[in-house]
């Protein structure tokens, strides 16, 4: 076993080509070498490097051990079978490393061995030879095949020794050898007929083999003349692929003989090849050799058809010549592309340059019509790189995405150069795997989730959703809700979210009242390596519910129900109270509705609905009205769905004067003879007040009109100044209130420390307890308090609100953006006639005052008056068209009518506080 080993360096790579042979019939594990040892590779980096053998390459009779590199025979080579009679065979493999990839090419030469002997078609062969052919006549003999090649293929024949015959061996140009039988002696057909000989085929084998086959000879009667060919040997050229009946040649024979003698058959010689006869056919009277089959250049660029022709006398002797029929090459043949690995899939992260497939091009074709150009079709990241010879690789040729494109066809096409040019494609899908290179995307930035207070705990609120164009591990989405605090707590204790789904879950009951709304984020996170996340805003609305029924404030009373007092001499119209009310819901829940619901059937009284003022509809009449009392049974009711309502209980009791009405405190219920016998005197101190009330009027007025053109002092400052400094006592107490919880007796009137100047002294008022009334009330403080100006004799009612429902939006506190509204026990707003005094009114919901003991109306007309100013002042922040309150909100700057306003309610509480 010769080996021979060479390297060549091509560009973009190492080419290795190494060659072994192999004695054919060699048995099964006979080594043909080492390829691993011969090409000096690391024997221990072929796994790791991925030691292979080109599928397109593998033969059935050799195999590679990958681990060793060992290449040893696995089948009995016959080489006959292999390469028919060509002289070289070979057999050619790829075998290649693919990290990195490096190529090689290994040819295993298989020799010959003499393992076949010569043998003639047939065992007899019979030559006819004219008895007058002269000596120096040459008779072809049909040759002998031996499938063996080179020294062992056929050498020589051997005839049996005698005087007429000896063999001259001729060699044809493609080396064959074939035996010509030359007559040494003439013939005499009468004493011998008939010659036999043994005629022997040896080959060059060692030892040598031989085949052997009878010949006889018979002696024929004389022809003496032959036909003679123009020329020997005829040379022509035919284009493959020619259609049958295509013209080869015209043969042309002449005979000098006449008649019989002289007319020639054309044929095949004995010893032409069946593959020729099979390709071209000859016309026995003509000599014209035409296209019978498919000739193909590929399995044959020359043939030699081999031709006799024999006249028809007898005795004839044949004549011979040669025609060399030269193929030329069509391009017939498109390149064939094989793919000798192919990558299932690459990431969308790999490199420029990453290999994704080896293949290989070829085309049987010749010259320019076997040139081939690869390329790969449409705008794919990917491009041929030439590896060696016909192998190219392809390679990425620039950035992927997966989110672009999970896949690509790549079309190979070759076209060669022929005329016209052919071509050949073949494809195959590439997969793209994916990286986590996106991070999952919310379909809304800000989700806004409405939930309705009262709500079931564990309810369904609300989805969030995020996308991610990745695929698998990477689109996996987990939902989490990021740690922060709403009202001192985590907001993991209010919502909880579903990993898997982003399902909103309220945890607990929300109340409208206590919480309108609060914000946190929600982050979605993949599953990739490394992960990626992205968030989202969740604000959740708070949906009031009418779960609040409305609070009755004022007017408050003794074991639940209110004493009103009503002069009989009241008129229709006059105010015997005003039921203030308020709802702790929102929108249409706190929108209340006033209305009687018993004890007003003889239709005695009104009720605005919407303010809650208790109003007489007609006079009092004793005839028609003899009972001392009504009992009225007033509700309030809210405009929610369902409706809610409380109620409150008014007892107006009926009196002869207003000051009675005052004056009979606990016991208002008395009889009317004790009212009587103090009319008179009631109304000669109400004359005396009225008088003096007047007086007192003018210096109000001279005083107003000083203080408008010395601009120095404003009214409303004085006032609220003057006020703040007597409302020690209530602002400390409203300071205690915050400390503790409110309760029915916090509800106090509390005394001013002003004082009248001019008259006559200071004015107390008393200081007066009472309870509340009506259901579902919540327990509030109301601080009231009565200011006198110091240099004026005007008596100035001012009173405190209850603080209403403010927002606290503050982000340092609240990190989760929460509005927290609730009840606070800060220090309530002063309302001076109408004017507002406090600077936190604009976060105020609601203003609710209500004037304790406001001056009743009597038959004065002065004092009607001033009541009627009174009566409007309610002390209610929302005021209606006609309410001094609205009066002075909306046209605050104007100060005369103000003052003229406070000189009456000054005058009337002056007057009040002489009839008590």
């Amino acid at each position: 076993m010769i080996v021979f080993l060479f390297a060549l360096c091509i560009t973009d790579g190492v080419l290795s080509q190494i060659r072994y042979s192999v004695p054919e019939e060699a048995d099964h594990g006979t080594l043909v070498g080492n390829i691993a040892e011969d090409l000096g590779l690391d024997l221990t980096k072929l796994a790791s490097r991925r030691f292979q053998v080109v599928p397109s390459s593998r033969t059935p009779y050799l195999e590679v051990n990958l681990e060793n590199g060992v290449l040893f025979v696995s089948e009995k080579i016959d080489r006959e079978q292999i390469c028919k009679q060509s002289a070289n065979c070979q057999l050619n493999m790829e075998v290649f490393l693919e990290n990195p990839l490096e190529l090689f090419r290994v040819e295993i030469e298989v020799v010959d061995i003499n393992d076949n002997p010569p043998s003639f078609p047939e065992t007899d062969i019979t030559v006819e030879i004219s008895e007058s052919a002269t000596p120096g006549t040459r008779f072809p003999l049909e040759s002998a095949f031996d499938p063996d090649v080179g020294s062992n293929a056929l050498r020589t024949y051997d005839i049996t020794t005698n005087n007429y015959f000896y063999l001259d061996v001729q060699t044809q140009s493609d080396g064959n050898k074939f035996a010509e039988l030359v007559l040494e002696k003439p013939l005499d057909r009468e004493q011998q007929a008939a010659h036999r000989y043994v005629l022997t085929a040896v080959d060059g084998g060692q030892p040598p083999r031989t085949g052997t086959a009878l010949l006889v000879v018979r002696v024929l009667d004389s022809n003496d003349n032959v036909p003679v060919f123009d020329q020997p040997v005829y040379t022509v050229s035919l284009s493959e692929n020619a259609p049958a009946g295509t013209l080869v040649i015209q043969l042309n024979a002449t005979d000098m003989d006449e008649g019989l003698n002289g007319e020639i058959v054309y044929s095949f010689s004995n010893h032409i090849s069946s593959r020729v006869k099979d390709l071209f056919s000859i016309d026995a009277r003509t000599g014209r050799i035409e296209v019978r089959g498919e000739v193909d250049f590929e399995e044959s660029g020359l043939y030699q058809i081999f031709v006799q022709a024999k006249d028809l006398g007898p005795n004839a002797v044949a004549a011979h010549c040669k025609v060399l029929v030269k193929v030329s090459d069509a391009n017939d043949n498109a390149p064939e592309i094989t793919f000798s690995t192919v990558t299932e899939s690459v990431s969308e992260a790999a490199a420029p340059g990453t290999v994704i497939a080896l293949l290989s091009v070829t085309d049987r074709d010749a010259e320019e019509n076997g040139q081939v150009h690869v390329e790969i079709l449409g705008d794919v990241p990917f491009k041929l790189k030439s590896s060696f010879r016909n192998y190219y690789t392809i390679v990425t040729d620039g950035p992927l995405n997966r989110e672009h494109a999970d896949s690509y066809s790549v079309t190979v096409v070759a076209r060669d150069k022929g005329t016209p040019s052919l071509t050949a494609s073949k494809s195959i899908r590439v997969q793209v795997s994916d990286e986590n290179d996106n991070a999952p995307t919310f379909t809304q930035s800000v989700y806004d989730v409405y939930v309705t207070e009262n709500n079931v705990p564990g309810a369904y609120i609300h989805a969030v959703t995020a996308l991610d164009p990745d695929a698998g591990q990477n689109a996996l989405i987990s939902y989490s809700i990021l740690e922060c605090d709403i009202q001192g707590m985590s907001v993991k204790t209010y919502v909880s979210i579903n990993e898997e789904t982003g399902y909103l879950y309220a945890l607990r009951s929300f109340d409208y009242e206590q919480l309108k709304d609060f914000t946190f984020t929600v982050q979605a996170r993949d599953a990739g390596s490394p992960q990626l996340s992205s968030n989202a805003t969740v604000k959740v609305i708070i949906v009031d519910q009418n779960d609040n029924a409305p609070l009755v404030l004022a007017p408050l009373g003794k074991n639940g129900t209110a004493r009103e007092p009503l002069p009989r001499s009241a008129e229709p119209g006059y105010l015997v109270t005003r039921i203030v009310a308020m709802d702790a819901d929102d929108g249409e829940n706190a929108r209340l509705s006033y209305s009687i619901q018993r004890g007003n059937e003889n239709g005695m009284f009104r009720m605005d609905w919407r303010t809650g003022e208790l109003r007489t509809a007609r006079r009092v009449s004793a005839k028609r009205d003899p009972q001392q009392m009504y009992e009225l049974l007033v509700e309030v009711r809210d405009h929610g769905q369902p409706p809610l309502s409380s109620s409150a209980s008014v007892l107006v009791l009926l009196v002869d004067s207003v000051a009675e009405g005052r004056g009979a405190g606990g016991d208002r219920a008395g009889t009317a003879k004790a009212k009587e016998g103090t009319l008179d005197l009631t109304l000669i101190l109400i004359i005396a007040l009225g008088s003096v009330s007047f007086i007192f009027l003018l210096v109000m007025i001279v005083l107003a009109v000083r203080c408008q053109k010395d601009k120095k002092l404003n009214f409303y400052t004085c006032l609220a100044s003057e006020c703040c400094l007597g409302c020690s006592s209530c602002c400390s107490r409203q300071a205690r209130a915050r400390k503790k919880k409110l309760s029915k007796s916090d509800i106090m009137l509390v005394q001013s420390a002003g004082s009248v100047s001019g008259a006559g002294g200071t004015a107390h008022v008393p200081v007066e307890e009472s309870g509340s009334f009506g259901s579902h009330h919540q327990n509030q403080n109301y601080c009231y308090q009565v200011c006198l100006t110091p240099e004026s004799a005007k008596t100035d009612l001012m009173f405190l609100k209850p603080r209403s429902p403010s927002r606290s939006t503050d982000t340092e506190h609240n990190p989760c953006g929460a509005i927290v509204t609730g009840y606070t026990d800060q220090q309530p707003d002063i309302i001076s006639n109408g004017s507002i005094l406090s600077n936190e009114t604009k976060h105020q919901r609601a203003e609710l005052s209500y004037l304790v003991d406001r001056p009743r109306r009597v038959n004065s007309s002065a004092f009607q008056e001033a009541d009627m100013v009174s009566s409007k002042d309610s002390g209610h922040g929302d005021s209606e068209q006609g309410d001094s309150d609205h009066d002075a909100t909306n046209r605050g700057h104007s100060s005369g009518k103000n003052r003229l306003r406070c000189v009456r309610d000054a005058a009337s509480f002056f007057t009040m506080a002489v009839l008590d």
